[in-house]
């Protein structure tokens, strides 16, 4: 194989893995801050949420024990007081508030 090819491969699969290694990273935190934006202000920074209010803490069994098709669905169209999100979010991003909110229980 040439020497030059095999360089631009190492270089090309080098920087392909360091853009994967970062990504979910970025992403994590582009997560969060969208939680801290749109979810914070009733669930808390924590999920710990608002009893006074009738908002659901989070990290609960009873919420953590929803399907992630069950949260989406609550946080795309609304339930209870809480406004629908569905063109607000990207499916993308309320995907990612869902995954966000099951990593709660562990902080």
């Amino acid at each position: 194989m040439n020497l030059g090819l095999t360089r631009s491969l190492a270089v090309t699969f080098l920087v392909s893995a360091l853009f994967l290694l970062f990504l979910p990273a970025g992403r994590a935190d582009d997560t969060a801050a969208l939680y801290k934006s749109k979810c914070a202000m009733c669930h808390k920074a924590d999920g710990s949420g608002n009893a006074a209010m009738k908002v659901p803490d989070f990290r609960s069994p009873a919420i953590q024990k929803e399907t992630d098709a069950q949260l989406i669905a609550s946080t795309t169209d609304g339930k209870g007081k809480m406004p629908a999100q569905k063109g607000k979010l990207t499916e993308a991003q309320i995907k990612d508030l869902v995954k966000y909110i099951r990593e709660l229980t562990k902080k």
